[in-house]
């Protein structure tokens, strides 16, 4: 798996799970989802993202985005 495939798994799970939290606990949880939309926009533009720093460091290959 490359480092790309992983942000964007990792994003998609993490939209998931703030939706089904805001839906079954407190829709302040929805805050989550517009974090990870708004790292997404950010990282698209810039270049930079957590994330792909965090899985680069536990040896994901680079993909095309995050090299």
């Amino acid at each position: 798996m490359s480092i790309d495939r992983a942000v964007m798994a990792m994003a998609g799970t993490m939209v998931l799970i703030s939706l089904l939290l805001a839906h079954y606990v407190s829709p302040l949880w929805l805050w989550l989802t517009a974090f990870v939309g708004l790292n997404l926009l950010q990282s698209a533009f810039t270049g930079f993202c957590p994330a792909a720093i965090i899985f680069r460091k536990l040896g994901l290959k680079a993909g095309q985005a995050f090299d």
